[in-house]
């Protein structure tokens, strides 16, 4: 599963991509052409050349519809014709010089857009893009291709200390809990302080932390405090997950883990505190015992928000 906002947000931003790089026009990037033929001339250039049977593939259109656009932009001049040295009955197509200078036209036109949009970002911003787009892209192609990503990377889950935990488990409260419910610094900083408490009683045989790593980076937490409460009583903490590793399982691992070392220690209960706006969350705590104890208005965090406490016996 992928987060419903998520999936909501790339469908609105490719919408509006879509009307401001002109898709929606009858022509495209200042030439006479459609969409459809601006984007074969660059697949042309980039490739050197191709047959028509291998421009179908990458196009991903019907067989009938890319002959008939190859005929006319032959007939136009902005392509060339000449047999396969392996095959002289399959023709390859390549850019005429009438057509290079066409594509040149098209990069520059290309290339101001971006550059446009480029200047209106911080420098951070502009490689978040890059990246992003880029690894969105690929992925499309995937699913058409019906492959996996390469160097797709699976995420681990490893117990203890990590180096750089308290402050990756803290950003990742801090910008989740101001995005979704407007906490500010006395919340994150509550959240970095706990931590640092929890992470030098460690040695404790009743607490312990687990990590969700990705290429070497901390992607999701829990921890089980198991002398804060006292009563043999466990506390969960510091479950978030990164906004990237959402819905995909990771989340039910990490909890998983957690229960089983609460199992294994024999506590009488686990406690855990959250907000009632966390639905998914409440469904993964339910499905491993946890129950609605208590619920009441609380603003200590900055905001008037339903704070909940579950119990799992």
């Amino acid at each position: 599963m992928t987060d419903s906002s998520i999936v909501e947000e790339i469908r609105i931003s490719s919408r509006l991509m879509v009307r401001e790089l002109g898709f929606m026009n009858h022509t495209l990037a200042a030439t006479d052409y459609s969409p459809s033929v601006v984007h074969t001339l660059l697949e042309m250039e980039a490739r050197g050349s191709l047959t028509a049977a291998q421009l179908v593939q990458v196009l991903g259109l019907e067989k009938s519809s890319v002959s008939r656009m190859l005929a006319k932009l032959i007939k136009a001049g902005e392509l060339e014709e000449s047999a396969s040295p392996e095959d002289a009955r399959i023709k390859q197509l390549s850019l005429s010089p009438q057509g290079r200078e066409t594509v040149r036209r098209i990069n520059a036109y290309g290339n101001e857009r971006v550059i446009s949009a480029l200047q209106k970002m911080d420098a951070s911003q502009q490689r978040v893009v890059s990246q992003g787009l880029s690894v969105y892209a690929s992925a499309l192609k995937a699913c058409r291709d019906n492959v996996d990503l390469p160097g797709k990377s699976a995420v681990t889950i490893v117990s203890g200390y990590h180096p750089g935990m308290i402050g990756r488990i803290t950003e990742m409260h801090g910008s989740y809990y101001a995005r979704e419910h407007h906490f500010g610094s006395f919340f994150e900083a509550k959240v970095a302080a706990g931590l640092a408490d929890f992470s030098g009683r460690l040695d404790n045989a009743n607490n312990q932390i687990w990590l969700a790593m990705q290429n070497g980076r901390i992607v999701g937490s829990v921890a089980i405090d198991g002398e804060d409460l006292g009563n043999n009583e466990a506390h969960l903490r510091w479950f978030i997950l990164d906004d990237g590793c959402r819905g995909g399982g990771v989340g039910r691992k990490l909890i998983a883990e957690a229960m089983k070392f609460c199992d294994e220690r024999e506590f009488s209960a686990v406690q855990l505190w959250t907000f009632n706006k966390l639905t998914a969350a409440r469904r993964l705590y339910e499905s491993f015992g946890f129950v609605l104890s208590k619920e009441w208005q609380g603003d200590q965090w900055g905001s008037t928000i339903t704070e909940q406490q579950f119990t799992r016996k």
